[in-house]
């Protein structure tokens, strides 16, 4: 047997691929499902409002409208955005690191935001340019593991924040229940009245199989009273177009005049014609619902080509996610052997995310976990990509296991 799977893997080697499957890109057919935005007319007015001239820095009423049906939060708390959650992400953090009250994060002796792993590299990284410290905590099942939570925050200084993905995270899937978002919201709290909640919501209307059931995190913020600790936000980034979309943050307080703050000093104004076109393709959640559904029957036989070459590996040498939405799945090795397996699948023609890139500073500490993103490749290229992918597991686990 270990004799087979070396000729296999040379054999995939002489194939000589060329397949990069290491971010979750949407598919060429999921971009068409927007092309109407290419084409249509768009009335240049919103009321009295010359959406081609400077103004409406907080967006356009329809726009703002929208993103508070998408976030179940006040219209008065909703900011209308460009490009990416991400990029919302990034300015909040910034505002607090800059101008927070009563201290600014720069100020702040080793500043700490807490992260879960495996977590999304781009978070990591903002945070690693601005100095700030990562402290990890594990997931689970229903979100982020409490007991450790707990553990962290008794035994650190100066923690002054939590960022992470609440539905689908990203990459392993989680989809945090009320009951952990409640116990998260009242250990932090009790930390710091100061302390800032930032949710990542990019995933928030990408299911693909039928997901359990959480409330709005602006109602559950409400109920916890943390409604100015909280900034929340999502985009349009994988629902229309890349870099095309529009981005939502719902925050209030302190928390909503920093991020009015930092953006009047970096955004002249939105891109208010490019939301007029978003709002004529979406009147509401609703519209987004049946736009997703779209993508859903499109995603939802990559991740099941994934499923089926998995299985043959037995729980001895890995086990690997199987999340109801989003775009990631998360593969943990039982032997520490992620970086071999990525290099063995550049080997052989197949880019994967790095290892170590799902933690902070690009360090896995067990060296056993990977992302693999499947959506962006047809599915002819996805079984090629795959059989890799397998293959150069089972070398790495045998080469570990001699």
């Amino acid at each position: 047997m270990d004799k087979k799977i070396i000729t296999k893997f040379n054999d995939l080697k002489n194939k000589k691929l060329d397949i990069d499957i290491t971010r979750g890109k949407p598919h060429a057919s999921q971009l068409d499902l927007s092309n109407d935005l290419l084409t249509m007319d768009v009335d240049p007015y919103s009321g009295k409002v010359d959406l081609r001239n400077y103004g409406e820095p907080l967006g356009i009423k329809e726009a703002r409208q929208l993103g508070s049906d998408l976030l179940s939060a006040p219209y008065e708390n909703i900011i209308t955005g460009e490009q990416s959650s991400l990029l919302l992400t990034y300015q909040m953090i910034l505002a607090h690191y800059l101008f927070a009250d009563p201290t600014p994060w720069k100020d702040v002796d080793n500043p700490k935001i807490i992260c879960p792993v495996p977590g999304f590299d781009r978070h990591f990284r903002m945070l690693e340019d601005l100095g700030i410290g990562m402290l990890t905590v594990p997931l689970i099942e229903d979100g982020i593991d409490i007991i450790e939570l707990q553990r962290l925050i008794q035994n650190n200084e100066n923690i002054v924040g939590l960022l992470c993905v609440p539905r689908h995270s990203n990459p392993s899937g989680e989809v945090y229940s009320d009951g952990n978002l409640k116990q998260i919201f009242n250990l932090c709290k009790a930390h710091s009245e100061n302390f800032l909640f930032v949710f990542d919501n990019a995933y928030l209307v990408h299911d693909f199989l039928p997901t359990k059931k959480q409330k709005p995190i602006s109602k559950i913020a409400k109920e916890e009273g943390v409604v100015d600790m909280v900034a929340e936000v999502t985009s349009f980034s994988k629902v229309t177009f890349g870099g095309g979309g529009l981005s939502f943050m719902a925050a209030a307080g302190k928390n909503l005049s920093l991020i009015k703050k930092i953006r009047a000093s970096m955004v002249i104004c939105p891109d208010k014609i490019n939301q007029k076109r978003h709002t004529q393709l979406f009147k509401d959640a609703d519209d987004i619902k049946m736009h997703m559904e779209k993508h859903a029957d499109l995603i939802r036989p990559q991740f099941d080509i994934v499923y089926k070459a998995l299985d043959v590996l037995s729980a001895d040498i890995g086990t690997y996610s199987r999340p109801t939405g989003g775009y990631f799945i998360t593969f943990t090795s039982k032997k520490p052997i992620a970086s071999r397996i990525v290099q063995l699948c550049k080997e052989a023609g197949v880019l994967i995310t790095p290892a170590g890139a799902t933690f902070p500073y690009g360090i896995d500490p067990n060296d056993n976990i990977l992302r693999l993103a499947p959506t962006f490749v047809n599915h002819d290229e996805l079984k090629e990509a795959m059989d890799v992918f397998v293959t150069a597991i089972q070398v790495a686990h045998l080469e570990a296991s001699n």
